[in-house]
């Protein structure tokens, strides 16, 4: 953990209908001094999102070399690079290389993210799976966030739905392929 973060710890509730995921996380994530609000909600959202056995924060701005979630199994092979926020094609081609399956959680202007990269040389560019977070779901989040925060999210048909503290957010998570 890097000299000056902040631990949070998320209470979460996950129900995401679509991948058959029902799990209560019990989540405690190191805020690195220069990751924002919005940021930091994003992360936990593609973690809930993500949720499968081997699914790990990594040191993420700590280390630029590593995606902000990573997925390995049982013998320490990577299995996932799961990245949150805009990372630029280099670093999604070196990505592709490096795990069978790629995502991409962005909590900013998606489609304008999305244009930036077609065209772009990356390596299996086809099965890249971006995700769009809305920025008001996000919104809420940070605008929630305390040193122990708790919220149920569930995903049902290509809508998310966040409820905390009683209030309910929904929005559609967009997905994009680039090929």
């Amino acid at each position: 953990m890097a000299s000056g973060a902040v631990v949070h710890r998320f209470l979460v509730s996950v129900s995401n209908v679509d991948r058959h995921v029902y799990e209560a996380l019990d989540l405690r994530v190191a805020r690195h001094p220069s990751e924002t609000e919005p940021y930091l909600a994003a992360r936990v959202l593609a973690y809930a999102l993500e949720f499968q056995p081997g699914l790990a924060f990594t040191r993420g701005l700590s280390d630029p070399d590593q995606p902000a979630l990573e997925v390995r199994d049982a013998t320490g092979r990577l299995e996932a690079w799961i990245e949150v926020g805009t990372p630029d094609a280099v670093r999604l081609h070196r990505a592709a290389k490096a795990a069978p399956r790629v995502a991409v959680y962005t909590h900013t202007d998606a489609a304008r993210y999305w244009v930036s990269l077609a065209g772009e040389r990356i390596h299996r560019e086809e099965a890249l799976e971006l995700c769009a977070l809305d920025r008001g779901l996000v919104g809420a989040l940070a605008a929630s966030l305390e040193r122990r925060t708790a919220f149920d999210l569930s995903l049902n048909d290509g809508t998310l739905y966040l409820t905390i503290d009683g209030v309910v957010h929904a929005a559609a998570l967009e997905t994009h392929r680039l090929a």
